[in-house]
């Protein structure tokens, strides 16, 4: 069944490549949605898919890159909105 997911990333997450991490990963699941830094230091991620395929991309956000440090991974699963057609990083002041 097809959800949306918004993933709040909490750790040593920003300057490592995270999001960059996350869009590849994201697109490997055929998932779409964005990455942005968050201005407290964490990351949020929102994305659409399956939820079987959701659930390995949160695996894949608990593991994070090679010089990340994943404290905790949060998410919040919702209705899809159908509104993203890829996974892009986005910049923190475009989306809120």
């Amino acid at each position: 069944m097809k959800k949306k997911a918004v993933y709040i990333i909490s750790g040593r997450v920003q300057g490592v490549s995270f999001r960059y991490f996350t869009m590849r990963k994201a697109r490997k699941l055929n998932l779409a949605g964005f990455v942005q830094n968050l201005p407290n230091g964490q990351v949020k991620a929102v994305a659409e898919g399956d939820e079987s395929d959701l659930e390995i991309f949160r695996k894949y956000l608990e593991e994070g890159p090679i010089f990340a440090r994943v404290d905790s991974v949060s998410v919040d699963l919702l209705p899809p909105t159908n509104e993203f057609s890829d996974f892009t990083v986005t910049d923190s002041h475009l989306i809120p």
